[in-house]
């Protein structure tokens, strides 16, 4: 859900510089040479998927229906176009009008995806889609990538909840981002309030070494948070000694004491120390939390510990080694005046190849409605498939139309992880999940 939707108030700056110079250049030539009104479709797409990940995760549609509205060249942009000598006075001019009127459609937020699934295609005049690319693919590359991370450590806790907590290892600006991608990808909670604010993603938080190296004794520090945040918070209980620190911590708590969190050490081998210290002192009831710069590889190791939840944060804000999904945006069909489409399509060596047409794309399941293959084509759709369409209409003639909640994101990424074969959650490196089967 964007700030908007929640009812905050916020200035929303204009997203027109989240750009490259030479998109505008470009915009600047084909305004001379006329083809820039040209109809023109634009596809977003990965044609791999990062090494060993078994499916991507879609995530930051909301972001770019926001970027979208909010490209606007106001006065001050203008000025710095006008002023650093980007683009003509021609050019200047028409973008002071530009507003996107074309269509957009994409897979929904939160669906997965394979090598050549078109994402998200933009439709419209060459000179309104392609001075989208760069604020597109800057989204969906990031958001799209925390989610998958996400996804996997999700797979990995089984069920155990995830707190997102990794602010303090990227950006700010990106932190906030990465909040929103991990509650898609699974995560129920993070510590980060911008996140909260702008998306209503519920946030949590406990104290830091510092708090408890504050006080002259844990157990001063200890009282203290228990007196201001009540017997159900959860202490930190691993600045000294971790026994010392839990007895002392079930004292002044009581059995009724929230949560405790184990941040270093062997983790597996605490967790069933302190599970066993604290159902020896009556509290049976309060949870282990753990953290310690975890990734999905870890979580599997304690899937047999009592732990009851995990916090995250390097590695899921960095996207667990794939910080990028590579997804790239490309002209596939442009047309002149009133003329049918043409499909265009890239033919350069090395790999950086794309198939030209304005595609659709469906999943084919078996008898028991498990995805079985990513069938991807630009004629008519298979009469079995016609109901297995996976694009939707996100924008239709410049108004946004497929807005929605980020809890509806959340939800369908659990449902389209549960429809993929088993080996899609297999942490090992492997295949993608499903084959691309393109089609005429």
């Amino acid at each position: 859900m964007s700030t908007a939707e929640l009812g905050l108030p916020v200035d929303v700056p204009s997203t027109a510089l989240f750009t490259d110079r030479y998109e505008l250049t470009m915009l600047q030539a084909a305004l001379r040479s006329g083809a820039a009104q040209r109809r023109s479709v634009f596809e977003a797409f990965t044609r791999r998927l990062p090494e060993g990940r078994r499916y991507g995760v879609v995530a930051g549609t909301g972001r770019v229906l926001d970027a979208v509205e909010n490209f606007r060249f106001d006065a001050p942009v203008l000025d710095f176009l006008r002023r650093e000598h980007v683009v003509d006075e021609a050019t200047l001019e028409w973008l002071a009008g530009y507003r996107f009127t074309g269509d957009i459609w994409g897979y929904p937020e939160g669906e997965v995806y394979f090598p050549g699934s078109p994402v998200l295609r933009v439709e419209g005049t060459f000179a309104e889609a392609v001075v989208l690319e760069t604020v597109v693919l800057s989204i969906l590359n990031h958001d799209s990538a925390i989610a998958a991370a996400a996804s996997r450590m999700a797979v990995a806790a089984g069920g155990r909840p995830l707190m997102e907590m990794g602010a303090r290892r990227t950006h700010e600006l990106a932190a906030v981002a990465a909040s929103r991608a991990a509650y898609v990808g699974g995560f129920r909670t993070s510590s980060n309030l911008a996140a909260g604010f702008r998306y209503g993603i519920p946030t949590v938080g406990t104290s830091a070494h510092a708090f408890t190296l504050l006080h002259d004794t844990e157990r001063d520090a200890f009282t203290a948070q228990v007196e201001s945040l009540g017997r159900g918070t959860t202490l930190l209980v691993d600045t000294y000694d971790v026994a010392t620190a839990v007895r002392a911590a079930v004292e002044i708590a009581g059995p009724e004491l929230g949560a405790v969190r184990i941040d270093s050490g062997d983790l597996l081998l605490l967790a069933h120390r302190v599970r066993q210290q604290l159902d020896d002192l009556g509290a049976k009831q309060t949870r282990i939390v753990v953290t310690s710069d975890l990734d999905e590889y870890a979580i599997a190791s304690l899937a047999a510990a009592p732990v009851d939840s995990y916090g995250v944060g390097t590695s899921l804000v960095t996207g667990s080694g794939h910080p990028t999904c590579s997804m790239v945006y490309k002209l596939v069909a442009r047309a002149a005046g009133g003329e049918p489409l043409v499909p265009v399509a890239k033919k350069s060596m090395g790999g950086k190849t794309s198939v030209g047409g304005r595609k659709w794309a469906a999943r084919r399941v078996d008898e028991d409605g498990v995805a079985v293959a990513e069938v991807v084509g630009s004629g008519a759709v298979p009469e079995d498939l016609v109901d297995r369409q996976l694009l939707v209409p996100l924008v239709r003639a410049g108004e946004v139309v497929g807005r929605e909640p980020l809890e509806a994101a959340h939800v369908r990424h659990i449902e389209a992880r549960a429809g993929l074969p088993l080996s899609a959650t297999q942490l090992s490196r492997g295949e993608p999940a499903l084959p691309t089967e393109q089609t005429a």
